[in-house]
Order: structure tokens, then C-alpha cells, then sequence
């Protein structure tokens, strides 16, 4: 009865995690980003924090960006919750030396993201934090555009996100799981983790600096078959021959690592990346997810060690957590395959 128990409670906590929508994150920014469409007419989209985060003190009054004085607006293109997007024309001056704030901001929780995009290739972004709500466009020479943020905070807020994306994304997680449960609390566990972590370092930065450029929704399709293939090494009989996954645990971790660099670009993409320090940005972003990733795997080594020895081993161990990642998997494959290829 104690083994169901336990299997029962592992099986609510598969369901609960799979609940949670893969792509989500607590990380969740405030995003302020201005496009030039004509010289001087920008589109603006802002995104705020979602009224259920608790980003905004209870009374406090929502955010809203203030564009420089010589913005008119042109049109109202879209207005909800979620985001907010209006055209307007901000004269011949193209934004350069102007600031953008967002006042409130120092009574929330939450950061925000302002990028700016010319017409003509050039771009820049910048932090705004409870330290300061304003931020001032670069009016330099051409090509020579700065974010104007220390170098600190960048490294702090990258690493941070890094943390939280890996956290809060649940494929990544299940992945990491299945990775613990194919190899166990063993040497190999090390180099399987190390070879995950290279994998996805190098396409994160491929992707960023446009190297490579791949389209989302196949990718997030890939990471989960990626978890269905794993969850299918994991119910292999021992009187099966080992497979080159079972061998080379961490070349599969590898390979896979390499897709799932793809997926943490693409919501590295939409909070944008400081032109003029993307090296950093990466190396704290990159930092921030092998420090979840390690929090991942302490956890599941610390729960291993606490299990009873006659749980350790058995059905109750093996099958559950395989079929759980196999089956929540399964599930988001077939959804995102649907939704890429009827969208």
C-alpha cells in the first residue's frame, strides 16, 4: 500500500506539472518594443505584467509607457490584457536622444524590457528596474548604439532569467528528470548534464547572434519528442540489447541539448538582448540555466537518497515516472504539431 501511495502521488505530481503550459515562465517582464515602420513612424507594442502575477501592489494603477512628447499617435491597432499596440509618428528626431519611461515602476516587482528597431538594421534596448524608470536612446553616430546599462545589471537580470526559464519551463524540467532517471546518481550523470549543457549553450548563441535561425513551433514539437524518446529508454528491459542512448547517455544528451538551446532562444527572443553586451547577456543567461539545472538535479538526488531502499528499485520507480514524462509528452507533441501545422 505504501509503494501505491507514493506511485500515486508521483502520478498527481506528473499531472500537475503537465498542466502548466510548457512554454510558460514565472520570469515575466514588462516588454516596450517600438519598430520603425517609415522614417519616424514606429509600431509600439507594449506587453505588460499579467494582472495574476503580482508584479503590481493591490491598488496601485496599471503601467503605461510615456513616449517623448513629440510622439503622436496614429492608430490604435490593438488593445487587450495581454498587449497593447498603436502607430505613431515621432518626427524627424527617429527617437535618438529621447527617453522612454514607464513611471510606476519603482512601486512594482517587475522589470522592463524597451528595444527599439530602426528601418535600417540598427537596434538597441535597454533595463528599466525599480532603480530607474527611464531610458534615454542612444543618439550617437551611427552603428556605434549602446543600451546604456551597467554591466552588472545585465549580468544580474540574464542570470536570473536563465534560472527562471529553465524552472519554469516544464519540458526542460521533465527532460532534466528523465536524463536523472536514465543514468542514476552516478559519474555519468556528470558528463550527461555537462554534454546537455554545452549542446544548448552553443545553438542559444547561434540563434542570438542569427547564426542560425529556425522557426519556434517545429522546434517545441522536436523538444517534446525529444521527452517521448527518453521516457522510451527508461521502459527498456534489461534483457534488451543497450541501445546507443543506454551507452552514450551523454551523446543523446547532446544531441537533444542541441534542440533545446533552439527552445530557451526562442524565449530568450522575446525578451530581446542588449546589443552592445551580448556576450554577457548570454554567459549570465547561460549561468542562470545550469544553476536550475543543478537545483534539478540536487533535488532529485536528495529525494533519491531519502526513498526507502525497497522503493528504490521495482514497477513503483521504473514504469511510473516513464509512462508519466512518456504519456505528458506524447500529449504536448500531438498539440504542438497541430498547432504549427493547421496555423
Amino acid at each position: 500500500m505504501k509503494a501505491g501511495r507514493i506511485a500515486a502521488v508521483g502520478a498527481v505530481m506528473i499531472l500537475a506539472l503537465a498542466g502548466a503550459d510548457a512554454a510558460a515562465h514565472t520570469f515575466e517582464p514588462a516588454l516596450l518594443d517600438l519598430r520603425e515602420r517609415e522614417s519616424g513612424t514606429f509600431d509600439v507594442v507594449w506587453r505588460p505584467p499579467a494582472p495574476e502575477s503580482g508584479a503590481l501592489a493591490p491598488g496601485a494603477p496599471l503601467l503605461q509607457p510615456r513616449l517623448p512628447a513629440a510622439c503622436r499617435t496614429l492608430a490604435e491597432l490593438e488593445a487587450s490584457d495581454e498587449r497593447i499596440a498603436t502607430r505613431v509618428a515621432c518626427g524627424a528626431g527617429r527617437l535618438r536622444g529621447e527617453t522612454i519611461a514607464v513611471p510606476g515602476l519603482a512601486a512594482s516587482r517587475i522589470d522592463a524590457i524597451v528595444r527599439v528597431s530602426w528601418n535600417d538594421g540598427q537596434a538597441t534596448s535597454g533595463v528599466l528596474t525599480d532603480a530607474g524608470e527611464s531610458f534615454v536612446v542612444p543618439a550617437g553616430p551611427r552603428g556605434i548604439l549602446t543600451s546604456g546599462v551597467p554591466a552588472w545589471t545585465v549580468a544580474t537580470r540574464y542570470l536570473g532569467l536563465g534560472v527562471e526559464h529553465i524552472l519554469g519551463g516544464a519540458d526542460h524540467v521533465l527532460f532534466v528528470m528523465g536524463l536523472f532517471l536514465l543514468v542514476g546518481a552516478t559519474r555519468a550523470l556528470v558528463a550527461t548534464v555537462s554534454a546537455f549543457t554545452l549542446a544548448h549553450s552553443l545553438t542559444l548563441a547561434a540563434a542570438v547572434l542569427g547564426i542560425v535561425t529556425v522557426p519556434s513551433a517545429p522546434v517545441e514539437a522536436l523538444i517534446a519528442a525529444s521527452i517521448v524518446l527518453l521516457a522510451r529508454e527508461l521502459v527498456r528491459g534489461s534483457d534488451e540489447p543497450p541501445t546507443l542512448a543506454r551507452r552514450f547517455p551523454w551523446l543523446m544528451a547532446f544531441v537533444f541539448g542541441l534542440l533545446h538551446g533552439l527552445g530557451f532562444a526562442g524565449g530568450l527572443a522575446e525578451t530581446g538582448v542588449p546589443a552592445d553586451q551580448i556576450p554577457l547577456a548570454l554567459l549570465a543567461f547561460n549561468l542562470g540555466v545550469e544553476i536550475g539545472q543543478l537545483g534539478i538535479v540536487g533535488a532529485l538526488v536528495a529525494l533519491a537518497l531519502l526513498t526507502p531502499r525497497g522503493l528504490r528499485s521495482g514497477a513503483a520507480r521504473r514504469w511510473l515516472p516513464a509512462y508519466g514524462l512518456g504519456s505528458v509528452a506524447s500529449a504536448w507533441m500531438i498539440e504542438r504539431i497541430v498547432r504549427f501545422w493547421w496555423t
